[in-house]
């Protein structure tokens, strides 16, 4: 007795999941592709990117309290948004400090070397109260839209 039951229940679900997952909705569901867009922010055909992520880690000198050490941050603040700017800092950030990890950086460059040329321009690094460490990343290109995205949503630009 209970078989008719199960089967009129067991179609049902099947006619459930067929119109669920039929082709049409599928496709309707699935996010447009953008050419244009995918090759602005250098994306591979998985939407992907080479990036270069930078840790930057406390020193051993650590630049003393005062104004050199406040224009020090000013002038990190403005080498952020130089770089960021330039299409080479797709994301930045501070961390916790918890075993001196202080922040990091995701450069939108595919080789280390340039990656430390342009972090040696910071001054939290030039002038020895960062030191940098730098990891090659693959990941989602969509990282290039972070810069335009936060401008948008940001009250108070740094």
């Amino acid at each position: 007795m209970r078989w008719p039951m199960f089967r009129t229940t067991g179609m049902a679900l099947l006619c459930l999941l067929a119109a669920i997952l039929s082709p049409a909705q599928a496709e309707d569901a699935a996010p447009a592709y953008d050419p244009a867009l995918a090759a602005a922010v250098g994306a591979d055909d998985n939407g992907m990117r080479r990036y270069v992520l930078v840790i930057l880690k406390s020193s051993q000198t650590p630049v003393p309290a005062g104004p050199a050490r406040d224009e020090m941050f000013k002038g990190h603040f403005a080498n952020m948004k130089r770089l960021a700017d330039a299409g080479k800092l797709a994301l930045a950030g501070p961390l916790d400090g918890v075993d001196g990890w202080r922040g990091l950086f995701i450069m939108a460059v595919s080789d280390i070397e340039e990656a430390q040329a342009l972090v040696a321009t910071d001054p939290v690094v030039a002038q020895g109260e960062m030191i940098p460490e730098f990891h090659k990343y693959y990941g989602s290109a969509a990282l290039m839209l972070v810069n335009e995205g936060h401008r948008k949503i940001a009250r108070k630009p740094f």
